[in-house]
């Protein structure tokens, strides 16, 4: 039932483009595997082996401080609407945060928004799709707005000190890289 790809096909893309929702997989040597969901407009197929993903505040930083010592991540997407289907991206990642030269290509490929931590960039060296058959079907209702709220509330230099003072070290101690 899985089929196995060397890259994002266009139909794939199309398929990724669809979804309202991903997840994002990432594990130290040792310690915690994180799974984390994701949503709203922060991630863009740049490539059949290449994709960006802006990671936006959140309570934690496990993704990054993750990176900073094992690059391995995998990316996956439901089909929660339509055909049923599961893909899956494999693959290694790297941060760049807004201190990085880079941050400015990231921004013109997928544009920053206040809150935004970090972006990934994922090189992806296997694609495989899934049946989803026990995937259940549901509606999508609407973006939530809290997120949002919150940074509005707080503006640049306050995300910033909430970054430095709760995103600097992950649920294992390990730092995240986002101080610098």
């Amino acid at each position: 039932m899985a089929t196995q790809y060397d890259e994002i096909t266009e139909k794939l893309r199309a398929f990724i483009g669809r979804q309202r929702m991903f997840f994002v997989a990432t594990a130290a040597p040792d310690g915690r595997v994180n799974l984390s969901p994701k949503g709203q407009d922060s991630l863009r197929v740049t490539g059949p082996n290449a994709v960006l993903w802006m990671n936006l505040t959140g309570s934690g930083n496990e993704t990054a401080a993750h990176l900073l010592e094992n690059d391995r991540m995998t990316l996956m997407w439901c089909a929660f609407e339509g055909p049923p289907m599961i893909l899956r991206a494999y693959g290694t990642a790297r941060a760049v945060h807004p201190r990085d030269a880079e941050w400015a290509a990231c921004a013109a490929e997928l544009p920053s928004r206040l809150g935004a931590r970090q972006y990934f960039r994922m090189d992806v060296d296997l694609v495989q799709t899934s049946c989803g058959y026990a995937v259940p079907e549901m509606a999508f209702g609407a973006e939530r707005t809290v997120l949002d709220a919150w940074t509005e509330r707080r503006g640049a230099d306050g995300v910033e000190a909430y970054w430095r003072s709760d995103n600097g070290l992950s649920l294992d101690g390990r730092p995240t890289g986002i101080g610098g």
